[in-house]
């Protein structure tokens, strides 16, 4: 197997930030329910990311000591061929993993993830820079709305789109979850 998915910071961490929303998670964890099911049914690699940084304190959910850096709730367990703890945007940095993706002979990702427009978008073109082919799978990330510098609103969905807009082609191929699998060699 040559292909690798990249489950990055699907954690717990997440509920615990004001701009979550259940309402989004719950189409995001069907789509990566069906990604995670169709890598283990042809043995693709799963490799799990967390993302910890700031204050080691129990009341920041992104310290470890919060007891929130761990799988999200709801989402479908599964033994992970490797799993990695990131304190920077791109799960390639300081994690060892792209150590692991070369000794396992990997050559292709599947990216899926929170947050679409910060650590997938940034390991996808990390990954893509590096020589990794990149399958990008956006209805397995999720993002939340925002607001721009200038004060406007810009929706999760406007996110992902521009997300999308700027890895197709250039960084990774978009893919759909059946897309992604049926590419996976």
């Amino acid at each position: 197997m040559h292909t690798a998915l990249l489950l990055i910071d699907v954690q717990q961490s997440f509920r615990h930030r004001p701009y979550w929303q259940e309402a989004q998670a719950q189409p995001f964890l069907a789509a990566t329910h069906q990604l995670l099911q169709g890598a283990m049914a042809r043995r693709i690699p799963i490799v799990r990311v967390f993302h910890s940084d700031g204050p080691d304190t129990p009341d920041n959910p992104f310290a470890l000591v919060s007891g929130h850096v761990r799988p999200l709730d709801g989402l479908a367990p599964f033994d992970a061929a490797l799993t990695v703890h990131k304190h920077r945007h791109s799960a390639l940095v300081g994690t060892g993993l792209p150590v692991w993706l070369h000794q396992q002979g990997i050559r292709r990702l599947i990216v899926a993830g929170i947050r679409t427009e910060q650590c997938c978008e940034t390991t996808t073109r990390h990954a893509s820079d590096e020589g990794w082919e990149v399958d990008f799978v956006g209805d397995a990330c999720l993002t939340f709305d925002m607001t721009t510098p200038a004060g406007a609103p810009i929706s999760a969905a406007a996110l992902r789109e521009r997300t999308e807009t700027v890895l197709a082609g250039r960084f990774a191929t978009l893919c759909s979850v059946d897309q992604a699998l049926q590419r996976a060699v």
